[in-house]
């Protein structure tokens, strides 16, 4: 299933972007694992880099991001405005290549993977699979659209593998403290959903819009004012992390 041109889109980027980076906020134990996967590269492209989260400091970085409002609170010197499917760079330009988070946002992913190998010799890429089976309580409850939405975006994890030539797969459980304030990141703090800030940066609550996203959230709000949430959901508030299907694909030397 390849992403939807919603998804593949910058401009739910140029909408959603102002204030990004207050949100979004790079999580150490994530940047650890990427920056191990990227072994000696010396020279690394971030493609769909958005405002640069997970860039290693230690090495040379060149962000690529199709949105300028993305591109414009990036704190990089070296930024290309392009997007996935066709990356203006040499074969073998770069050490190693990364994706965090944007390959269900590209409107032809394989092209877009065999960029990412053309241009490097070892790649990166953190996504989501739609084919795990435990669901966040948000979606299974309150949001089902967002399921609709994400299995039309997402392409199941074996297929991205196999079209990048993955020779590893790690799973990355979602600590209870995540920073980075994607979707998922709350699922022991139901609060922070309340916030219109935190739906902000996340595009599937972009996409969807208010006329669908809000009923769901006073169902929400009025559960967790009754305490009926907590009483759904005590065995979560004991838990350190919960894998819900985010995985880092491995490819090249």
């Amino acid at each position: 299933m390849e992403s939807t041109a919603a998804g593949g889109s910058p401009a739910v980027y140029d909408r959603i972007g102002i204030g990004y980076r207050k949100v979004r906020r790079p999580d150490p134990r994530l940047a650890a694992l990427i920056d191990g996967a990227l072994g000696d590269a010396r020279t690394v492209v971030n493609v769909g880099a958005g405002a640069g989260s997970y860039e290693p400091a230690d090495r040379e970085v060149t962000a690529v991001e199709p949105s300028r409002v993305m591109l414009d609170q990036h704190p990089g010197t070296r930024k290309v405005k392009a997007g996935a499917e066709e990356l203006p760079f040499e074969d073998g330009a770069f050490d190693a290549a990364m994706a965090v988070m944007t390959v269900h946002h590209w409107s032809d992913l394989k092209r877009g993977l065999a960029e990412l190998r053309r241009v490097s010799r070892r790649q990166a890429v953190f996504t989501w699979d739609p084919t795990h089976p435990r669901v966040l309580w948000l979606i299974e409850e309150y949001l089902p659209e967002i399921r609709e939405l994400e299995l039309s975006w997402f392409t199941p994890l074996t297929e991205v593998a196999e079209a990048l030539g993955a020779h590893t797969v790690l799973p990355f459980p979602i600590p209870h403290d995540f920073t980075d304030g994607f979707q998922v990141a709350h699922w022991r703090r139901p609060e922070s959903y309340l916030d219109p800030v935190v739906r902000a940066a996340t595009s599937t609550f972009a996409t969807l819009g208010p006329a669908v996203v809000e009923p769901g959230i006073a169902r929400l709000r009025a559960d967790l004012e009754s305490g009926e949430w907590r009483r759904r959901h005590a065995g979560l508030l004991a838990r350190e992390s919960v894998d819900y299907g985010y995985r880092l694909v491995i490819a090249g030397d």
